[in-house]
């Protein structure tokens, strides 16, 4: 399944490029060929480019929408029968892009190509393609330079790179990180070293915030829309002492950083993520569902009204 992120990826963005004008994105291709994808920059983008990068990111092995919510308005939905390779192997935000003055976090299934990160090594979950698809969390669409360096990592020629990009105030950003609800919840669960490809389907469900002001606010309401309402069902092929054991510590109310809007908890690490604690970075509830014996067991709750306040409302 890790084989066919790329392509399926690939699939979708040309689907995109085919309606660039009705999703208000625009590719401008590099001088080396590679091609930078505006979907929330320059460009307005909007719900369906969110939709669209959102379901990019997962390498096209899950599926997302936006809902009517009764108190917060819209809510985002993302599901997959393949929670591991989506999730993990795509949608997981672990490439830290640096060159030069440019800064970029980089997620989707360009990353089992680099194989830069513990996850993808410890997970089995590089492989080789002849293109790479990435997407960029960032206010700026990414340099010749940069293109060239990802290319390279990737093991791809530079006109075989497809890089979608959008800033984390923008509509299609904000839609593609709230969708990140059951990725969340995966990676909590490695880091408890919990059997991940046990998860044989999952479900996650989270708020959509208002537009920010500005990247930092960003930041601060689609991580809230995550800590404090998100949402995240797991059907799990197991025994119920292996949920048991990790269960209380997968939310993200296990988190000594729980309980305050994410800006200012940022504010108080001096705006490192590297210093917050990372358990933080996890759903409000996650329900588990054993397919084998029919249990159920929740954990977590749900803290909307901390979300409600990050997002005046």
């Amino acid at each position: 399944m890790k084989e066919s992120l790329n392509n399926n990826a690939l699939m979708l963005v040309e689907a995109m490029l085919d309606d660039s004008d009705q999703l208000r994105i625009a590719d401008t291709v590099a001088e080396c060929g590679s091609h930078r994808i505006d979907c929330g920059i320059d460009c307005r983008g909007g719900l369906a480019a969110g939709r669209w990068l959102s379901e990019v990111c997962l390498g096209g092995l899950g599926e997302v929408c936006c809902e009517p919510d009764a108190v917060m308005g819209i809510r985002v939905v993302v599901q997959t029968d393949h929670p591991l390779v989506a999730c993990l192997g795509g949608q997981y935000a672990g490439w830290k892009i640096r060159h030069g003055d440019y800064f970029a976090i980089g997620s989707g299934p360009m990353r089992v190509l680099a194989n830069k990160e513990e996850l993808i090594q410890h997970l089995d979950l590089a492989t080789v393609n002849d293109s790479a698809v990435g997407i960029l969390e960032t206010s700026t669409l990414p340099t010749e330079a940069v293109c060239q360096m990802l290319a390279k990592s990737c093991g791809v020629a530079p006109q075989d790179l497809w890089l979608l990009a959008a800033s984390t105030s923008s509509l299609a950003g904000s839609i593609q990180v709230v969708a990140r609800t059951v990725e969340t919840a995966l990676h909590q669960l490695h880091e408890f070293d919990f059997p991940i490809e046990r998860v044989v389907s999952a479900w996650g469900v989270a708020p959509l915030p208002p537009v920010a002001k500005n990247d930092l606010q960003g930041i601060g309401r689609t991580n809230d829309a995550i800590l404090y309402a998100g949402d995240v069902t797991l059907w799990f092929d197991g025994d119920d002492a292996e949920i048991q054991r990790v269960g209380e510590s997968v939310p993200s109310s296990a988190s000594p950083d729980y309980g305050e809007p994410f800006e200012e908890i940022f504010k108080r690490y001096d705006y490192d993520f590297y210093k917050i604690d990372p358990s933080l970075f996890s759903p409000a509830r996650v329900r588990f569902i054993n397919v084998k014996t029919g249990t159920t067991m929740v954990f977590g709750t749900m803290a909307a009204e901390i979300a409600a306040r990050s997002f005046g409302i």
